[in-house]
């Protein structure tokens, strides 16, 4: 069963840049969609960004909040899903997540997502 292990969270002034990683415990090669979830202080979780996979060609997904500044990409020999985040705002702060799903489809809900990693904690602060 494939595990996420998340890497990259820590402490930053808006306006700053950062990227997290995610790599997996065995091959993804079969999960045709990836995402990133974040669960800020007091709300649910919500998807940030997320890949679909059709083997020769990608679509990326962004939630209104993160287009223009984040980006979704993945290295497929190294089974590790990136968050390039860029212009970060308070309001990205919370624990961020990767997932996936071996199914078709790359839904929106966190609900459609069966491969989950433990979190990364990104504060932004001034």
């Amino acid at each position: 069963q494939v595990q996420w292990v998340e890497s990259g969270g820590g402490s930053l002034q808006p306006g700053g840049s950062l990227t997290l990683s995610c790599t997996a415990s065995a091959s993804t090669y079969s999960h045709k969609c990836l995402g990133w979830f974040r669960q800020a202080p007091g709300k649910e979780r919500g998807g940030d960004a997320r890949i679909e996979d059709y083997g020769y060609s990608y679509t990326r997904f962004y939630a209104d909040s993160g287009k223009g500044r984040f980006t979704i990409s993945k290295h497929d020999d190294k089974n590790t899903l990136y968050l390039q985040m860029d212009g970060m705002e308070l309001e990205d702060t919370g624990v961020y997540y990767c997932a996936s799903r071996s199914e078709d489809g790359c839904p929106e809900a966190r609900s459609g997502y069966d491969y989950w990693g433990q979190g990364t904690q990104v504060t932004v602060s001034s």
